[in-house]
């Protein structure tokens, strides 16, 4: 795969990302749910650390450290993307990991915080709320456990 059809697919998930969490912004206040089906809700909340709230309730240094570990993650994805260009399935992985990425840093930038909406639930059990950024990481992630049980033939 050519390293700018990567790129693109990297921008895409990250244009998606931060145009649904603005629009999430504008549409709800924060802490407000929307309930859309039995086990879904839209929330608007905000999340200072990492996955599952890790490090959120620090004193604010997580914001930059966070921010410079995805910053050298997105480089180092780079380099595999361009390393690796003849293997589809792994490029398509890394692609969504690092727009994931990128749209996660661009809050914790910009906002010092990333905005997470997607409230998922059985019962009285939820989920941590996530964002898009948080889903293409998730499937790329996944899609690399795959890639990594295929043969060089099958790759």
């Amino acid at each position: 795969m050519k390293l700018h059809t990567s790129l693109a697919i990297a921008l895409i998930i990250l244009v998606i990302d931060l145009l649904t969490k603005r629009w999430v912004e504008s549409s709800l206040f924060f802490g407000q749910q929307i309930p859309i089906t039995s086990y879904f809700n839209l929330v608007l909340t905000y999340n200072a650390g990492a996955a599952f709230s890790f490090l959120s309730e620090e004193s604010g240094w997580q914001r930059w450290f966070l921010s410079s570990i995805a910053i050298g993650a997105s480089i180092f994805i780079v380099y595999l993307l361009h390393k690796n260009k003849d293997q589809k399935l792994l490029c398509i992985s890394l692609s969504l990991i690092l727009g994931g990425a990128l749209g996660n840093l661009w809050d914790r930038i910009t906002l010092g915080h990333v905005v997470d909406f997607l409230d998922f639930y059985v019962g009285n059990y939820h989920w941590p709320a996530f964002n898009v950024a948080d889903a293409a990481i998730v499937v790329g992630a996944a899609l690399l456990i795959i890639d990594s049980f295929q043969t060089k033939d099958d790759k």
